[in-house]
């Protein structure tokens, strides 16, 4: 057995910051608590985008998406960079990776050893005699598991979705039982999603136990670190997709026996562009000197950061451009198209029956007060939330005199983030591909653009797919006056 750690990365998909340890007792969570309890609880995570392969672009690289030119959802970077598990791997790592990539590019042959299931291996005592890292994504929490078991919505326009031929787990959670924010309208339909989510995450809690019992019976478990994520928050409206506290803070537990103090609460600001340094870290592999990030753990341990930085850009055939600058008590949100509505057609989210209901009560006028807060034909340019008295991000202090300061030292911090790593979102995309950055699939994103029905039109009859779009004048009018 090595005397460095072993390491076990588990992300769930889509899952946002809900478990037992995080004081949701509505869900059923004993593994993910149990997880907790043998190490640390971090409660400032932050993924650096609400969507999935930017956010993952980020784990395995350790840059932000808007620098490399992996933050538009679903392109494809031309040259792919190396990962933190090249790293792990020179410095005498094995990596088994059997599942998820989804990184906005295909990494280069030599960034794994193996692609193959590696729980049972672990198990039998079966793993690899160097020290190794294995990863597993659990996909039972993904979006598409929200949607209804009908397979007519999870086989339309030959989208990615759950596969509904697949067992879903039973349904246990009581609509009536589940928390509704105060962003949705409190409706059986809504209710209805939350408690499928619920049910989802008891099933991904269970695989976790399988991996924690596995681990246990190896003999393994007091020279491993184990980790849990979430890459971003639940499929939900404002949640997925959306750069507010739902959709970017996230769940984050690590055990490592003799290291991490069983029990423990940290509330130390983690951003996912810290994950690869921070696994180099604990591995004892350097640390590439141009990661954006830096090691919370390990020997080459960081001071803590003051700040956290995400962002949102087109989304498949959704075009927008969001950044987010989040310390520990404030929350800046800079729309740099205010024009373009939050609610704009998006296929894939169509799906969702709570999106559904809201377009469907909102065009009966019956959308009222917070509830109605996605629904408006413009953004703000700029937002501004205390999240100590306002966690949904709900009630905008941009405009409050009392806040002016904070909102201006917030705006400067952002500006000196985007200066400092010279924003890809700043450029159109096409100016990318002909750059040689990223692959030309901008007809293919541009073929789903479609009409809503009238009734639940807002802004514009079509999804904006690029600023290029945009009646002129309001292509060049960025956030005013910021």
């Amino acid at each position: 057995m090595s005397d460095r750690p072993n390491i076990v990365l588990i992300v769930g998909e889509d899952i946002g910051r809900i478990a037992g340890c995080y004081g949701d007792d509505y869900v059923r969570t004993p593994n993910l608590d149990r997880l907790a309890a043998r190490g640390c609880r971090y409660d400032e995570a932050y993924s650096t985008y609400p969507v999935c392969a930017p956010s993952r672009s980020t784990m395995v690289t350790g840059q932000y998406p808007m620098r490399i030119g992996t933050h538009q959802m679903r392109s494809t970077l031309v040259h792919p960079p190396r990962l933190f598990t090249h790293e792990l791997r020179d410095a005498g790592y094995h990596v088994s990776w059997p599942t998820k990539l989804d990184f906005n590019f295909e990494p280069s042959s030599d960034w794994r050893d193996d692609d193959e299931p590696w729980v049972d291996r672990l198990r039998a005592g079966a793993m690899p005699r160097q020290p190794w890292f294995a990863y597993v994504n659990l996909a039972i929490t993904h979006e598409s598991s929200m949607w209804p078991d009908a397979g007519e919505y999870a086989d339309r326009e030959g989208l990615e979705h759950w596969d509904p031929r697949k067992p879903r787990p039973p349904r246990v959670t009581e609509p009536a039982d589940v928390p509704v924010p105060s962003y949705l309208p409190d409706t059986p339909v809504v209710r209805g999603d939350i408690a499928r989510h619920a049910d989802n995450i008891a099933e991904l809690d269970r695989q976790v136990g399988q991996i924690l019992d596995a681990l246990d019976a190896s003999g393994q478990a007091g020279n491993t670190v184990v980790m849990f994520l979430a890459d971003h928050g639940r499929g939900l409206p404002r949640e997925k997709r959306w750069p507010y506290s739902t959709g970017i803070h996230m769940p984050l537990l690590v055990s490592w026996p003799g290291v991490v103090e069983p029990g423990s609460v940290s509330d130390r600001l983690v951003s996912w562009v810290d994950l690869a340094p921070t696994f180099c870290s604990i591995a004892g592999a350097p640390i590439p000197a141009y990661y954006d990030g830096a090691a919370f753990l390990g020997a080459a341990e960081a001071p803590p950061r003051d700040r956290v930085f995400a962002g949102r850009d087109r989304m498949d055939e959704s075009f927008d451009r969001v950044r987010v600058v989040r310390d520990r008590r404030y929350h800046y949100v800079r729309n740099f198209y205010p024009q373009i509505p939050y609610c704009q057609r998006n296929l894939y989210m169509e799906n969702m029956p709570t999106m559904q209901e809201l377009r469907r009560l909102n065009a009966a006028g019956e959308l009222h007060g917070t509830a109605a807060i996605f629904m408006p034909p413009r953004k703000p340019a700029e937002e501004l939330y205390d999240v100590r008295t306002d966690p949904e991000c709900v009630h905008d202090l941009a405009g409050d005199p009392d806040h002016a300061d904070v909102r201006a030292r917030m705006a400067a911090e952002l500006d000196r983030f985007l200066a400092d790593i010279d924003d890809l979102g700043a450029y159109p995309e096409r100016d990318l591909v002909a750059k040689g950055l990223v692959a030309d699939r901008i007809e293919e994103f541009r073929a789903r653009l479609a009409p809503l029905p009238p009734e639940f039109q807002r802004g514009y009859p079509l999804a904006v797919f690029e600023p290029a779009d945009l009646p002129h004048a309001e292509a060049n009018t960025e956030a005013g006056g910021v």
